[in-house]
C-alpha cells in the first residue's frame, strides 16, 4: 500500500512528479473524497458543485494535475456529499485505484465518511491513499492540529488509521504557534512529528517505508 501525504494539490510539480509517476499511472482510476468543505461553504448540492462540479471553482486544480500523469476524466470520479447514496459512494470507492482525500476541514471529512459508513470500505483499500493539507493528516489514526483560523485551540482528532507511527504539521512556516504545537505532540505522544514546509514538503509511505519528498523537517523527542 502507498500513502501520499501532501501539501496541496499541484502533483504536477517537477519535485514531485519525478517520484510519484513511479506510482501513479495513467491506467488508474481516482475516487476524490469532497467531504472536507465547510458548511458555510457548500450547505446543497448547488453549491457543492459551484466549488468541486465540472464547472466549479476547484475542479481543474484537482483534476488538471491527475491528466498530466495520463490518467482519463472519465477515471476520475466526485463522491458528492449531496448527491451520492452510502451505496454508490461505497462503490465508487471499491473501484478506485487511488482514493483522494481533498483539503479543508479534516474533522467535517472523518464525520462525513462516518455518516457514510466508509471507514470500512476506505481501510480495506489497499492501493494508492492520498491527499492533501487535511487530506493528509486524516490518514493518520490520531492526529493534532494547531491553531488557526478554522481551529483556535490546539486539539487532537481521530482519523482513518492507515498510519500510526508519526504526527504531521502541515502548511509549516516556522511560526511560534506551530513549534508549540510540535513540541507539545513530542512531549505528550512520544512519535516523531514530521512537519512539511508550505508548499514544499511531502511524504511518501510505501508498505511502512517513509521517504520524505521536497523540504521536509523531521522532530523527534
Amino acid at each position: 500500500m502507498i500513502n501520499i501525504l501532501l501539501e496541496g494539490y499541484t502533483i504536477d510539480a517537477p519535485w514531485l512528479y519525478d517520484e510519484l509517476k513511479n506510482h501513479i499511472k495513467p491506467h488508474h482510476r481516482v475516487a476524490i473524497v469532497a467531504f472536507s468543505f465547510r458548511d458555510r461553504t457548500a450547505s446543497n448540492l448547488e453549491e457543492w458543485n459551484a466549488v468541486y462540479g465540472k464547472n466549479g471553482r476547484f475542479y481543474d486544480s484537482i483534476v488538471n494535475p491527475l491528466l498530466f500523469y495520463g490518467i482519463k476524466e472519465e477515471n476520475i470520479t466526485f463522491i458528492n456529499y449531496f448527491a451520492d447514496t452510502k451505496k454508490s459512494a461505497r462503490a465508487k470507492v471499491e473501484s478506485a485505484d487511488i482514493i483522494y482525500f481533498l483539503g479543508g476541514l479534516p474533522d467535517k471529512m472523518y464525520e462525513r465518511i462516518k455518516e457514510f459508513e466508509l471507514q470500512e470500505a476506505l481501510m480495506r483499500h489497499d492501493k494508492i491513499v492520498m491527499g492533501y493539507s487535511a487530506g493528509a493528516v486524516i490518514q493518520l489514526s490520531e492526529y493534532h492540529l494547531s491553531p488557526d483560523k478554522d481551529y483556535p485551540e490546539f486539539s487532537y482528532f481521530e482519523g482513518l488509521p492507515y498510519l500510526d507511527d508519526f504526527y504531521l504539521e502541515v502548511h509549516y512556516t516556522g511560526e511560534a504557534e506551530q513549534d508549540r504545537s510540535i513540541e507539545r505532540v513530542l512531549k505528550e505522544r512520544g512519535k516523531t512529528v514530521y512537519a512539511t514546509i508550505l508548499h514544499e514538503g511531502a511524504i511518501l509511505v510505501e508498505n511502512g517505508k517513509i521517504k520524505l519528498l521536497g523540504k521536509v523537517n523531521t522532530y523527534n523527542k
